[in-house]
């Protein structure tokens, strides 16, 4: 069936050997919090900031180990070698008190040498929700000056974090910054808020870290639970602060308006930033965060990264969390989809397509984009999991309920 594919996707000019050797060289950044709904090791309890788990399915993870072994699971039916991302509220204190203001790069060493381990690198978000200083729904944009403190001195503690996973594991880490502020109804200033967080991230971003260990991102969004009038950090905002400070832009694909689509911004904003940070989810009406299926939005958005040649400038990361079915399948599938939208991109037509649309000949344009949606894909992306010793097809099913029955449910 792959020679097949091979010889078919020859005939429009696609080698799918060269399309293979491209793929194994795009890391997957995938999230942790799938693993535990969001809820980290703090023993925080409640969600807050707007975020929210559904679902009960039983089994997540409890501890560190539980996490990573689940997740070690989930990647032995992933093909290709992807990376891991950590939220500060995971660290590992052996059983004292640390604070989110006292996180140090050593809360950190079970992941990092974990990490070292398995031959992959970490990611790391800084974490400013599930706290009492975030109660009320503001942290670094609070009107008082002793809470933006504490959370300057926590996002200025993660930069320190991400720069020695990098640092540990030769490989840089992205660090990226996502705050709840806002109003859930109208505010009486807008202006006021946006002020004090130009101000406190520009003291968290004042001391220059070596990018080549890590490189701060921030992450803006539409609105959320307890902020549906107003977030302080809006898509305009961080486009400006990001632009204007030489940073990372990151861009989830549930934080915009229900008809925008981040596979668009993407040539947008290249030619105005070095590096895109993307967070591939699966809004439904909202933010709602769904595991991330192979349709049409995904595979534009690695079309779209495809086309400007910037694998090298565009970070692809996974964020959603399913509650109400098995965490370890809602990690494969996600990524696995993620990962057959890469190579979808990898094996358009692109050079023909692009010859058509240079000589004027717009409908032959469009008959290559249609006759490549029917090449036999399946067989290549088959061929890519056998190459990484990873069950082809729904192989990997029988792997997940077995570890559902014999880990998953003695847990509970």
């Amino acid at each position: 069936m792959y020679e097949y594919a091979k010889e078919s996707y020859a005939r429009l000019g696609v080698d799918t050997e060269a399309a293979l050797e491209s793929l194994a060289q795009v890391p997957i950044s995938i999230h942790c919090w799938q693993g535990d709904d969001v809820g980290g090791f703090e023993g925080a309890g409640e969600l807050t900031g707007g975020i929210m788990a559904t679902g009960n399915f039983p089994g997540k993870a409890r501890t560190p180990d539980e996490l990573r072994a689940d997740f070690e699971k989930a990647t032995s039916l992933i093909p290709g070698r992807h990376r891991f991302a950590l939220h500060a509220s995971y660290r590992e204190t052996g059983g004292a008190k640390v604070d989110r203001d006292e996180v140090l790069p050593e809360h950190f060493t079970g992941w990092i040498d974990w990490a070292k381990d398995l031959g992959i690198a970490l990611d790391f978000n800084p974490t400013f929700f599930s706290h009492p200083k975030s109660d009320d729904g503001f942290t670094l944009a609070h009107r008082d000056k002793t809470i933006r403190d504490f959370w300057v001195e926590h996002g200025k503690r993660c930069r320190t974090i991400s720069a020695a996973m990098g640092k540990a594991l030769g490989k840089t880490s992205v660090d990226n910054f996502w705050i709840p502020d806002g109003w859930k109804d109208q505010p009486a200033d807008r202006l006021v808020h946006r002020e004090l967080l130009v101000e406190s991230l520009d003291r968290i971003f004042e001391d220059r870290v070596d990018p080549e260990l890590t490189l701060d991102s921030v992450e803006s969004k539409l609105f959320g639970l307890g902020s549906e009038m107003y977030v302080v950090g809006s898509h305009e905002f961080y486009l400006a602060y990001a632009i204007s400070r030489s940073l990372v832009l990151t861009m989830d694909s549930g934080h915009y308006h229900p008809t925008e689509v981040i596979s668009e911004k993407i040539s947008a904003l290249l030619p105005f930033l070095p590096y895109l940070m993307l967070h591939v989810s699966r809004p439904v009406r909202w933010d709602s965060d769904h595991v991330v299926l192979f349709d049409d939005e995904t595979r534009s958005i690695m079309r779209e990264i495809n086309r400007a040649d910037a694998w090298n400038r565009v970070f692809v990361g996974l964020d959603f969390f399913d509650a109400s079915i098995n965490r370890i399948a809602a990690w494969v599938i996600g990524t696995r989809n993620a990962a057959k939208s890469v190579l979808s991109a990898l094996l358009e037509p692109i050079e023909l397509v692009r010859k058509a649309e240079n000589e004027g000949r717009l409908a032959d344009r469009l008959a290559l984009q249609e006759e490549a949606k029917t090449l036999p894909f399946g067989a290549v992306w088959d061929e890519h999991c056998r190459r990484n010793d990873v069950p082809p097809g729904t192989d990997w099913m029988d792997v997940v309920a077995t570890y559902e029955r014999d880990v998953l449910v003695k847990r509970t």
